[in-house]
């Protein structure tokens, strides 16, 4: 009610001032006096109850791609280099003709043995007609043992000069065949190293290109000696040998999202590397299209085992220095920290392997308004906040964000 000082005045005019200004003073204070503020109600929060499913433990690890074959190509004759029939980077077909060295000379030597073995023939076939006429005289005395032995020696001879000039054909055929070096295998061929009109092969193998098979292509990664320990339990044995080789491997590339990419564990290393207690592994994965290129980062996951696990939201999962945890509202609305074993990811929840019994109500939104020990408000989406002693079962009411 507003104060009016003129009607005080009015009831007491005849009153001193000394028992006026006491009296105004009172009901000039009583007047400013407000009533105490309420405290803020719990903030709202929105808690969920973590959902069993059945999920798959992965080893997440990094690595790096590989062709599977890469080989130099180098000029094994001597001659001038006449022509390159590929783009440089270009994709090539196995046997598809690549470089062709001078094949002039090589041409000539072939026909110069093809001569040769004409001669040594000829004359195999003369001392195979003199021995036998030889021998047939040599009953009636008409011939003496000695010739007999010679012309005998004269075929052999020549018999054995024959098959060295067919030796000598063949390689000449295999020279005239190197004078076009062609792609061993599909794959890509990397830039040419010289160009037409340079001699090669002279008196040292000239590189001429690199070629690279990157359709499968190889991911090596290594993996830890606990990890391996893992692997080998659930594969029986050690993966990429015998039916462990069909086990799974998925990899994803620098410009990727997730795995996109699956193959299969095909190797595995002999020895552990002593210095860093890790083994070389490596995963074979299909590359048609030639997107994957050899020396690129690459992340791995290997899958381990399944097993039933609680999810939450990945949003409820916080981290300090004691490690990964959850805030819970138990039956007196307070907010718990609860710590955690966090595990793989699916479709944007957490799998958590230790700390949850899967009866809690998780705060999943307005985590930045709660903390340890605080009382809040929860609620699910569309649903009203539970009276206290009933925090398994909120009512219908939407909670805050």
């Amino acid at each position: 009610m507003a104060c009016r000082k003129k009607e005080t005045f009015h009831r007491f005019p005849g009153a001193s001032a000394s028992i006026l200004y006491p009296v105004l003073l009172l009901i000039l204070l009583g007047c400013g006096e407000k009533s105490p503020q309420q405290p803020p109600p719990p903030p709202a929060v929105t808690v969920a109850q973590p959902v069993q499913r059945v999920v798959t433990d992965f080893l997440e690890l990094t690595g790096n791609t590989q062709a599977i074959y890469t080989v130099q190509l180098v000029a094994r004759v001597a001659g001038y280099l006449e022509k390159v029939f590929f783009q440089d980077g270009q994709i090539v077909k196995k046997g598809q003709p690549l470089f062709l060295i001078q094949q002039n000379t090589y041409e000539a030597s072939l026909r110069q043995a093809e001569a040769q073995i004409l001669l040594q023939r000829a004359q195999l076939d003369y001392a195979q007609i003199q021995l036998d006429r030889y021998l047939n005289l040599l009953p009636q005395k008409a011939a003496a043992q000695t010739d007999v032995d010679n012309w005998r020696y004269q075929r052999d001879s020549a018999r054995a000069n024959l098959q060295a000039a067919e030796a000598q054909r063949d390689l000449a055929r295999l020279n005239l065949s190197y004078t076009q070096v062609a792609a061993p295998f599909d794959g890509r061929v990397d830039r040419r190293l010289q160009d037409p009109g340079n001699l090669v092969g002279a008196g040292e193998n000239t590189a001429l290109a690199q070629i690279n098979q990157i359709d499968p292509i190889y991911v090596y990664f290594t993996i830890s000696d606990l990890d391996l320990a893992r692997l080998m339990k659930r594969a029986q044995g050690i993966p990429g040998q015998g039916e462990a080789a069909k086990w799974l491997v998925f990899a994803g590339l620098p410009n990727e999202e997730g795995y996109p990419h699956q193959g299969r564990l095909d190797f595995a290393s002999i020895s552990l590397i002593t210095t860093t207690g890790t083994l070389l592994m490596r995963g074979v994965f299909s590359n048609p299209a030639g997107k994957i290129f050899p020396g690129l980062y690459a992340r791995v996951r290997v899958p381990v085992e399944k097993k039933l696990a609680f999810l939450v939201p990945e949003v409820a999962i916080g981290n300090d220095q004691q490690g990964s945890y959850v805030f819970v509202v138990n039956e007196k609305n307070i907010v718990e920290r609860r710590g955690v074993k966090t595990g793989p990811v699916v479709d944007n929840l957490r799998a958590i392997e230790e700390g949850l019994q899967g009866k809690e109500w998780v705060i999943v939104k307005g985590l930045l308004k709660t903390a340890p020990g605080r009382q809040v408000t929860p609620g699910q989406e569309g649903a009203a906040p539970p009276g206290p002693g009933s925090p398994q079962s909120p009512g219908p009411r939407k909670a805050g964000p």
